[in-house]
C-alpha cells in the first residue's frame, strides 16, 4: 500500500492580533476566510468558513462564521477556528516495482543449406532469357500513359441583353367648361410638373386641328357649345341692359 507523507503541525488557535485583523477586514467589507480546527464542535476539521461578524469576547463563543457551502451562521470561539489554512496529506509516490522484462537468449544462427545436386539441376535449366514471372509483369510492363486532357471549351459569354429603353409618360388633359375657360395639366410618370394652366379657346382648337382629327372635331364641337351659351348669354344681358335703359328714362321724366 502506498504511503502517506506525514502532515505539517496543527494550527494555533486565534491570537490577538489575529481577531484585530477579523475585525478590521469585516469593517472593510470582506469577510475574512478561517479553517475549523479539531476543537470545532459538529463541524469537520479542515473545513473553511468566513467570518460575518464578532460578538462579545465574554460570551466566549462570540465569532458568528458561516461555513463553506451553508446559509447558517453558527458562533465558534477563538479555538476552533484558525487563519491558516491547513496542508492536505499528499501520499507518497509508489516506489517503482516493476520487475526488470525477462531477457530471453538471441537464437542460434542456423546454417546455410548446402546445396544438392538437384537444385544444381534445377538452377541450370532455367534459361537466361526466359520470361519474368506475373509478379515480375505487373512492375516491368510500363503503364500507358494517360491521354492529356483537352480543356473543356469554354461557354460563350451571354451578351447581356440589350436594356429596354424607358419611354416617359407623359399625360396632356384638357379641361373645358361652358364658360370657355381652358386649362391644361401636365403629368411626367408619376408626377405633375403642370397642373390648371389657363390656355385661350384658340390655341386649344388649333392644337387639336394639328393632334388628330377625331380629337379637332371634339374640340370644336366643344368650341361651338360655348360659343353658344356665350351668345345666349349675351343676348340674355342685353335684354336687361335694354330693360334697365327704360327703367332709367322712365324715372328721369
Amino acid at each position: 500500500m502506498p504511503s502517506r507523507t506525514p502532515s505539517s503541525a496543527k494550527p494555533k488557535p486565534l491570537s490577538d492580533n489575529d481577531l484585530e485583523q477579523i475585525s478590521a477586514e469585516i469593517e472593510a467589507g470582506r469577510p475574512p476566510m478561517v479553517w475549523f480546527t479539531a476543537a470545532a464542535v459538529g463541524v469537520t476539521e479542515g473545513r473553511s468558513g468566513k467570518v460575518v461578524s464578532l460578538g462579545d469576547p465574554a460570551d466566549g463563543d462570540f465569532l458568528q462564521v458561516r461555513p463553506t457551502g451553508s446559509k447558517d451562521v453558527l458562533s465558534f470561539g477563538p479555538t476552533e477556528v484558525t487563519l491558516t489554512k491547513p496542508q492536505r496529506d499528499r501520499p507518497a509516490p509508489a516506489a517503482a516495482s516493476k520487475a526488470a522484462p525477462e531477457t530471453r537468449p538471441a537464437p542460434e544462427p542456423k546454417e546455410a543449406p548446402v546445396p544438392t545436386a538437384a537444385s544444381q539441376t534445377t538452377a541450370e535449366k532455367r534459361a537466361p532469357g526466359s520470361a519474368p514471372t506475373t509478379a515480375n509483369k505487373s512492375t516491368a510492363e510500363a503503364k500507358p500513359a494517360a491521354a492529356p486532357r483537352t480543356p473543356a471549351p469554354a461557354k460563350a459569354a451571354k451578351a447581356p441583353a440589350a436594356r429596354k429603353a424607358k419611354t416617359a409618360e407623359v399625360v396632356v388633359t384638357i379641361n373645358g367648361t361652358a364658360d370657355g375657360e381652358w386649362t391644361v395639366d401636365v403629368t411626367s410618370g408619376k408626377k405633375r410638373t403642370a397642373r390648371a394652366l389657363p390656355v385661350a379657346g384658340p390655341a386649344v382648337a388649333q392644337a387639336a386641328k394639328l393632334l388628330h382629327p377625331e380629337v379637332a372635331e371634339v374640340v370644336d364641337s366643344l368650341l361651338d357649345a360655348v360659343r353658344g351659351a356665350q351668345e345666349a348669354k349675351v343676348q340674355q344681358l342685353q335684354a336687361e341692359l335694354e330693360q334697365a335703359r327704360k327703367l332709367l328714362e322712365e324715372l328721369s321724366d
